[in-house]
């Protein structure tokens, strides 16, 4: 494996794309609604992507530390955790969904995830500055997340007589991998605890045996429920995710043959979500082949992509087997002939079936400095290390 593919990619087409037009100079945070160019199509700010790019920026500077770009980075850094901790959250705590250009509430996410990554993203800007607030910030954040995730009704979201009850694999991932977070600079024995309740989650309730694969939502007890489209949900982006986080997990955790099932079950996604017809990652999948609610599962997303590369290098520096090397091959071929933009950098994030793009628009609400700028640094810190 060579690394300077990604190392391309990263610091000459991503990062400086986001450098350049993502970060408000006069109040702070940071701006993703922005079209091919870069230019801002809707100034508000998003948070779950603001702790995100917090992340990024932060994790880049604590880990690139002969770049030349690096004082850059802290400097966006500061001016985003700044305007992150004066606006991102109401006087319960809960955090906001989306902020107005100058700090002021526009919307709630009744979901816990804006708290998921503003947790991470302040506590790598801890990291990179050693401000206490921040590392309390993040602790709060992650213990009121697993709070909020296990009550729904605490961010105003009642339980209804009649719905379904399911546990999701989304709210496993997102407490997997803020625990990875604290951990890694934190010695407090319960973020250990809480990634064994995850790996038994993940492993024993959500994983479909039949096909070695990951549904979306299962019964609070493992159960499967097929005959609801919710139960036959299969997202490949979310399962080749969880499975780098996994894998991860099973460093506080060694167990082989846990590692050996993850790899497999790795496998299995890439292959069901594969499209044998036009390549690419499809964005969902009924287990079953049956009717979907989803109207965009055929398309091919960006971040699914992106997850998939790592995924494949973790498991290639791992285990050193040839059908790494081959899904590898094949996700980035395909990722820098539909994504990556060599006319105005970074990535598409949208395309139909066949690869052709819908949307030119480089970031939104839910597209911002992350799945492409991480996927990209983690690969050449595993390639590398």
């Amino acid at each position: 494996m060579d690394s300077k593919l990604y190392r391309d990619n990263l610091f000459e087409s991503v990062m400086p794309f986001w450098m350049k037009h993502s970060l408000d100079e006069e109040h702070g945070g940071y701006f993703t609604c922005v079209e091919r160019d870069g230019r801002l199509y809707d100034s508000r700010k998003y948070l779950w992507l603001n702790g995100r790019e917090l992340w990024m920026l932060a994790k880049l500077y604590n880990e690139c530390p002969d770049h030349p770009e690096r004082g850059k980075w802290l400097e966006a850094a500061r001016k985003g955790a700044a305007f992150l901790r004066k606006h991102a959250r109401d006087a319960q705590g809960r955090c906001y969904f989306s902020l107005s250009r100058e700090g002021q509430p526009t919307g709630y996410q009744r979901k816990p995830y804006a708290a998921v990554f503003l947790c991470i993203g302040y506590h790598e800007y801890w990291k990179a500055t050693g401000e206490e607030w921040a590392l309390k910030e993040a602790r709060d954040l992650f213990w009121r997340m697993r709070e909020w995730i296990a009550n729904p009704a605490l961010m105003d979201r009642p339980k209804l007589a009649g719905a379904a009850a399911f546990t999701q694999l989304a709210d496993w991932m997102v407490q997997a991998s803020t625990a990875l977070e604290l951990a890694a600079a934190d010695p407090d024995p319960r973020y250990r605890e809480v990634m064994a309740e995850c790996l038994d989650a993940i492993l024993l309730r959500h994983l479909d045996a039949e096909r070695n694969l990951l549904l979306e939502n299962v019964a609070p007890d493992g159960g499967k429920r097929f005959d609801m489209p919710e139960g036959r949900l299969f997202c490949p982006g979310h399962s080749v995710e969880v499975c780098w986080f996994l894998l991860d997990m099973l460093e506080y955790h060694p167990d082989a043959e846990r590692q050996r099932q993850v790899l497999d079950i790795l496998e299995a996604s890439l292959e069901a979500g594969w499209d044998k017809q036009h390549g690419g990652l499809t964005y969902f999948v009924d287990v079953e082949g049956r009717e979907m609610l989803q109207l965009e599962a055929g398309m091919k997303l960006w971040w699914p992509h992106t997850e998939a590369l790592y995924a494949c290098v973790y498991a290639l520096k791992l285990t050193g087997e040839r059908r790494w090397a081959r899904w590898l091959g094949k996700v980035e071929e395909y990722s820098w002939a539909t994504f990556v933009d060599t006319v105005h950098g970074e990535w598409f994030g949208y395309c139909d079936r066949t690869g052709k793009p819908t949307h030119l628009l480089k970031g939104n609400n839910y597209k911002g400095c992350f799945h492409v700028p991480r996927a990209l640094w983690l690969s050449i810190r595993k390639i590398d290390g």
